[in-house]
């Protein structure tokens, strides 16, 4: 059995978490551009900067957040100034997250990531983690304790979340515990106990994380990055106390303006994925800082994750990158404004602990006698007709109960008192009938015979229908009948009766009665289906038309067969023509822009963009049908758009 239990700070008597704000950097990447020297930002001191204002280049706006870091800031200065403070929450099971924003080509990923010779904040915290859990000497520092590391890493691609450890996990859950945890069920843990083990996974799962050359970057992240640390801190010895705390290292794609990086076809797509998660990230802040009842973290995978990170129980820090090239102007502002809102995010972290009870074995002999005895204590009731039982058994069983419980403590007490209860209500829905008394017991029997007397009588009754029904069709074949005809024996005279009172009668005494008929149709020949060769037109029999009786005639599956082998419309269209509008078709895919790509028919602005962006990832279409692969496209709509340009372009 577990209990949680929430660490907080107290105050007066009572526990709350205590608040802790959003922490925001900002990091002045270095100048890159060879063939100019404007800037459009610099620093003033360690925590502020200013920027030139857009609307009057003779002004500047300052900016002032929990740290500045120019561009001649180096990796362990940012880490140690920003990131290892938070750490040490891990190991008394409180949540941290330290995650990077900014535009593209601002430096994120290096700062997430780094290189062999710079290492960024991603292997600098797990190093020191494992340090922190081992020790000097490879042992825990505190003794009693034991510590277990594990690791996850995933991305969100075009909102799906994709297991980066194991690719073949696709399109994970979000979810969210009831003490308000979130959680991804299903992604892959590895792990770690040395920062070679780390190395082992990290390495291989970071070249399955999506990236593309762009016009601003070579190496653009087209998702956004997240790496769980998870840190399990274990107490040896009575009371087994467990502390869980989880440190998220988030590289975040970055906004991208489209002009500028050229995106056309699939990387079009995953731009505009990318924008719109950014821009609900930033709604989420701003509903937050306007203290609205509701915050939409559900209306994107990455605010649903950066749950936690922002207005929840963790420890955050916020790098905001951003670059001094007069041409990101606009990108640094915007940052600059977000990570602005973003510094005035109130969290609340809070410990949470459970606590494991250990099982005595007293626990388990009682447990044992417990589910032993409360099968024979039904059984032994159902035996008697009354409901209640003699009081020497029940005196037996309470003295007996009584002994077992004496040296157990109150608390595990109570809780086996609620494990007989539950096997108590589990015999009873099991042996309904048994436990109830004996004149409703009776009472049920009695009613259930009389169903089973009731359903025997239905059945004698069916029987005895089939069996006239049977009578009947024999009847019928030894007249020499059809199953089509109606005879006069078998149908009632008044029931023709009523649609022939207004006929003339004055033959009706020398002819025989006339009945209905109803006959099948036989091929196209819709005459020669009587027995006297009678012939018949469309809809009336000739002598039943001079009479005015109808003649119901019923149509067969041949009428239609024909339609079934009715010729394709490739059949009617020349040899050469068709391999003409092909290959015609086939250059337009290979070479054709987006402008001529919509000129074909069935193609409009959106599916010509997917041809050509499909058309970059995997090469020229070798055949028209290979529009089908692309995601869009199903192959119904594949034959019917080389249908439409074909015949378009026979027709021409």
């Amino acid at each position: 059995m577990a209990m949680r239990v929430s660490i907080m700070e107290s105050h007066g008597g009572s526990k709350r978490p205590s608040p802790s704000r959003v922490r925001v950097s900002v990091r002045l990447r270095p100048y890159m551009e060879k063939d100019e020297d404007k800037t459009c930002v610099r620093g003033l001191d360690s925590q502020s900067l200013e920027i030139v204002n857009w609307r009057n280049q003779l002004e500047t706006m300052q900016y002032q957040f929990d740290a500045f870091y120019g561009d001649k800031a180096t990796q362990r200065e940012i880490y140690t100034g920003s990131v290892y403070a938070i750490l040490p929450h891990l190991l008394v099971g409180q949540n941290a997250s330290v995650f990077a924003y900014g535009p593209t080509g601002a430096g994120k990923t290096h700062t997430m990531l780094g290189n062999p010779n710079q290492p960024g904040i991603i292997p600098r915290a797990v190093r020191d983690l494992l340090q922190m859990t081992r020790g000097t000497n490879g042992q825990p520092e505190e003794e009693n304790w034991s510590y277990a590391i594990t690791m996850s890493y995933v991305e969100i691609y075009q909102e799906k979340v994709m297991d980066l450890l194991e690719p073949k996990n696709k399109d994970l859950p979000i979810r969210e515990d009831k003490d308000h945890n979130i959680l991804i069920p299903g992604v892959t843990q590895k792990t770690i106990n040395t920062f070679s083990d780390f190395d082992e996974h990290f390495i291989p799962a970071s070249q399955n994380r999506t990236v593309a050359c762009t016009k601003l970057n070579d190496r653009s992240s087209r998702s956004h990055a997240v790496l769980l640390i998870k840190v399990q801190k274990n107490q040896q010895v009575s009371p087994f106390r467990q502390l869980t705390g989880k440190l998220y290292l988030i590289d975040l794609a970055g906004s991208e303006d489209n002009r500028r990086t050229g995106n056309q076809g699939i990387r079009l797509k995953e731009s505009g994925a990318i924008n719109s998660s950014l821009f609900t990230l930033s709604k989420v802040v701003d509903a937050l800082n306007q203290g609205l009842p509701r915050i939409p973290y559900r209306d994107s995978k990455l605010t649903r994750l950066l749950q936690d990170s922002l207005g929840g129980s963790a420890h955050s820090v916020m790098i905001a990158n951003i670059a001094p090239e007069q041409k990101y102007y606009f990108d640094t502002l915007t940052a600059l404004n977000f990570a602005a809102k973003s510094k005035q995010i109130i969290n609340k972290p809070f410990s949470q602990e459970t606590t494991q009870a250990p099982v005595l074995p007293t626990l388990k002999r009682h447990r044992d006698d417990v589910e032993s005895s409360a099968p024979s204590r039904h059984l032994k009731k159902n035996r008697k007709d009354s409901t209640e039982e003699s009081p020497n058994t029940s005196k037996d069983c309470t003295d007996s109960k009584n002994l077992q419980l004496a040296s157990l403590d109150p608390a595990v007490v109570e809780r086996l008192l609620k494990l007989d209860k539950i096997l108590t209500e589990k015999a009873k829905m099991e042996n309904p009938l048994l436990n109830t008394p004996k004149r409703e017991r009776m009472a049920l029997m009695k009613k259930w015979e009389e169903s089973q007397m009731e359903i025997e009588r239905l059945k004698e009754k069916q029987k005895e229908l089939e069996e006239k029904a049977l009578a009947a069709e024999s009847r019928v074949e030894k007249s020499g009948g059809s199953p089509f005809e109606l005879s006069d024996s078998s149908v009632n005279e008044s029931a023709f009766r009523a649609p022939l009172r207004n006929r003339t009668t004055s033959t009706s005494t020398a002819k025989a009665k006339k009945v209905l008929r109803v006959l099948p149709l036989q091929g196209e020949n819709l005459g020669d289906f009587t027995a006297e060769g009678e012939r018949t037109g469309l809809g009336l029999n000739q002598n039943a038309k001079e009479e005015g009786i109808p003649v119901v005639e019923k149509k067969t599956r041949k009428a239609h067969a024909g339609r079934e082998n009715e010729p394709s419309w490739e059949i009617n269209v020349r040899g050469d023509l068709l391999q003409k509008g092909r290959e015609k078709i086939l250059n337009l895919l290979n070479n054709g822009s987006v402008k001529e790509l919509k000129s074909l028919q069935k193609i409009g602005d959106k599916k010509a963009k997917l041809i050509v962006g499909w058309r970059e990832v995997n090469g020229p279409y070798t055949s028209v049908e290979d529009l089908a692969a692309m995601e869009g496209m199903t192959a119904k709509q594949v034959a019917s758009f080389i249908k439409a340009n074909i015949l378009s372009i026979a027709a021409s």
